[in-house]
């Protein structure tokens, strides 16, 4: 039942993208991008970044893929950053967690991108095969699970904290420059966004 409910709250968060978006602080925009625990996709000093939050196991932010994908391959000034934000569930949690201990043997982004293209992640198992097959040392990362369970945690948390101080409902949640988008977008509306971005700097 509580699964459910989250996964309506991502629907939700989806359908109201259009309508709900509004303007972060450029305080608050540098905080986002502080020591994001992260890293960095696409132009390494972007002159806009996107900031999505998001769950392995929501439709909408596996949906999404190919449109990020297609940003960073037509527009070289763009930098996106990944925010692990585990809100369906057990399952969620525990790849998420694989996800950032992948960090410390320099393979975030492969366990990211094999878990967010693949299928929907029903058992910790199927986690680990995914990263297996990924290229990541699955020995290596139960050992740094455990070393740095304390900052993976703190960053879920710092995560989760930023979600709700942006009122996001749901995942996927974008921040793309400063504005905030509770949802996902389609190209041509990202595109106009970071256009809009770029002329409010």
């Amino acid at each position: 039942m509580r699964r459910l409910g989250l996964l309506v709250l991502c629907w939700l968060s989806a359908a109201a993208a259009a309508q709900d978006v509004a303007l972060v602080t450029a305080a608050g925009q540098q905080a986002l991008l502080t020591n994001p625990g992260t890293p960095i996709v696409g132009a390494q000093k972007p002159d806009v970044t996107v900031v999505e939050y998001f769950d392995y196991n929501c439709p909408y932010c596996k949906k999404l893929v190919p449109t990020l994908q297609a940003l960073l391959a037509q527009d070289p000034k763009i930098g996106i950053v990944y925010k692990e934000w585990p809100i369906l569930g057990p399952v969620s949690q525990y790849a998420a967690a694989a996800a950032l201990a992948a960090g410390w043997q320099g393979k975030y982004l492969a366990a990211h991108d094999a878990l967010i293209a693949g299928p929907r992640l029903s058992t910790n198992a199927q986690v680990d095969a995914l990263l297996q097959k990924a290229g990541v040392d699955l020995s290596a990362l139960t050992k740094d699970r455990t070393q740095h369970a304390k900052e993976i945690q703190a960053l879920l948390a710092r995560n989760d904290e930023e979600a709700h101080a942006l009122s996001l409902d749901g995942t996927p949640g974008l921040v793309i420059g400063r504005l905030r988008v509770p949802g996902i977008v389609g190209p041509d509306d990202l595109k106009k966004m970071i256009a809009q971005s770029r002329l409010s700097k």
